[in-house]
């Protein structure tokens, strides 16, 4: 018998699975919806020991990731936290240091809690402007550098994962020009999953 793995998913509606599943936060216990339209779902489809608790809720921030963060990851015990957030901060006018602020915050919560952190990038959406553009693009710059500063995080660029080949600033496939499509859910699931695998070696 293989050991269970906890791995936490933190983040916002691109983790909970909007718009075509509710996370358990969202719709407790179990949530609801179509259970393809997260990467948890397709993690452990993929690895079946590995237990990936949705903790996604649309619409948050970072500030309210971190505000949740001893109740939705410390008290799961997890190996590893997978943190994507982000993209809601640049939507309501953050600048980008505040989100890179905030961020670090949460990379050294798991750092003093002994928890890895896998840090994924701001995916896109197809209605964002020039200036959100630019400010998600400087965000993910800033997010796959921290292994340079932290031994303690690996990152996935999950923008990459669901991005359109031929307009990178745009989904791949989406049903609201602003989350992922199942297959984009897929896609950033096996960005991830790549990553995490290094990460728990």
């Amino acid at each position: 018998m293989t050991d269970r793995i906890t791995i936490v998913a933190l983040g916002d509606s691109t983790t909970a699975g909007t718009p075509a599943y509710r996370s358990p936060i969202e719709s407790p216990p179990s949530g609801s919806g179509d259970e393809q339209s997260q990467y948890a779902y397709w993690l452990m489809r993929a690895h079946p020991e590995w237990d990936v608790r949705n903790r996604g809720v649309n619409g948050e921030r970072t500030d309210h990731l971190l505000a949740r963060f001893d109740r939705d990851v410390l008290s799961a015990a997890p190996e590893v936290v997978v943190v994507i957030g982000g993209v809601n901060d640049i939507y309501q006018g953050r600048t980008a240091n505040e989100v890179e602020r905030t961020l670090g915050a949460l990379y050294q919560s798991a750092r003093a809690a002994r928890v890895k952190v896998l840090a994924g990038t701001i995916i896109p959406f197809n209605t964002a402007t020039p200036e959100q553009n630019r400010r998600m693009h400087e965000v993910n710059g800033w997010i796959l550098a921290r292994p340079d500063q932290d031994a303690n995080l690996a990152t996935v660029d999950t923008r990459a994962a669901v991005a359109s080949p031929d307009a990178p600033d745009r989904l791949i496939g989406s049903p609201d020009d602003l989350h992922p499509s199942v297959d984009g859910y897929r896609r950033m699931a096996e960005a991830i999953r790549s990553s995490l695998e290094r990460l728990l070696l």
